[in-house]
């Protein structure tokens, strides 16, 4: 049982797991949205929630307090400067963690995770335009062209290979005669 064990060691050791961390906030701040593991992307917002409070108090000691967690100064500046703009308003929940499915190498659960006031999904719909873009494609044997939306010349195309092979899907087939068995 894991009563009172609310970390999650991520199956590394305390530096690891640390400088891993570090480097995702990093991440996060510069780029305002992330594709990671959904265990990481859980384990980076209890992380960075509390980094992002103290960001809204602009002093020194909160500056060393970050800087001790991240170690990096051009992610210091971006926090404490546009990011801590933005969230000076917001109780809390800085983040968001969207799952966008499995990745197709070791079918990991993957996830989105964003910065809610600089996000991604505005949107109803470009919220599912967003989720579906990060979904993995299908992956085939012969490597070709994922089948999209048939556009005019498309459907052209496929009616003159149609004619050209005789068969179509869409007619029905004739009816055949029986092969004669035997000798004549």
């Amino acid at each position: 049982m894991r009563h009172r064990n609310k970390i999650n060691h991520l199956s590394r050791d305390t530096q690891h797991r640390k400088a891993l961390l570090s480097n995702l906030a990093v991440s996060l701040l510069e780029k305002k949205h992330i594709k990671t593991t959904t265990a990481k992307a859980k384990a980076l917002r209890r992380y960075i929630e509390p980094l992002l409070t103290r960001a809204k108090e602009d002093s020194t000691h909160n500056r060393r307090i970050v800087f001790s967690q991240l170690k990096q100064k051009n992610a210091i500046d971006v926090l404490f400067g546009e990011v801590a703009e933005r969230i000076a308003n917001r109780p809390g929940g800085y983040t968001r963690v969207i799952k966008i499915g499995n990745r197709p190498g070791d079918n990991a659960d993957m996830a989105l995770i964003e910065l809610v006031d600089f996000s991604l999904l505005n949107g109803g719909a470009e919220a599912e335009a967003a989720a579906a873009e990060q979904t993995p494609k299908k992956r085939t044997r012969r490597g070709g062209k994922k089948a999209g939306p048939k556009t005019q010349d498309a459907k052209l195309g496929d009616k003159k290979s149609e004619r050209k092979h005789g068969s179509t899907t869409s007619a029905p087939e004739k009816k055949r005669m029986p092969r004669k068995v035997g000798g004549s």
